[in-house]
């Protein structure tokens, strides 16, 4: 793993085609541009957990047989917003 420390302003280019801007910096948190072209896929590690879980569970109720899934309050709505 590269750690490498950068400053609100400053940024760092991964390959020729993505570049990871900081925008913000404080309170425990870093706010994070990313350029990226449209067929590189950039989502939060927790969504795409999230996502792989919710896809398993998918799978496992088709091979059963079940009609429909069980009610459950584990559903973890997504909003994803794309910025120019």
């Amino acid at each position: 793993m590269l750690v490498i420390r950068r400053h609100p302003g400053q940024a760092i280019q991964i390959g020729e085609d993505v570049e990871v801007l900081v925008i913000d910096c404080g309170s425990g948190r870093v706010k994070l541009g990313i350029r990226a072209p449209k067929q590189v896929h950039v989502m939060r590690s927790e969504v795409r957990h999230t996502r792989e879980e919710n896809l398993v569970a998918a799978r496992a109720f088709a091979t059963a047989g079940c009609e429909s899934p069980p009610e459950t309050s584990a559903v973890v709505p997504l909003l994803l917003a794309v910025v120019p």
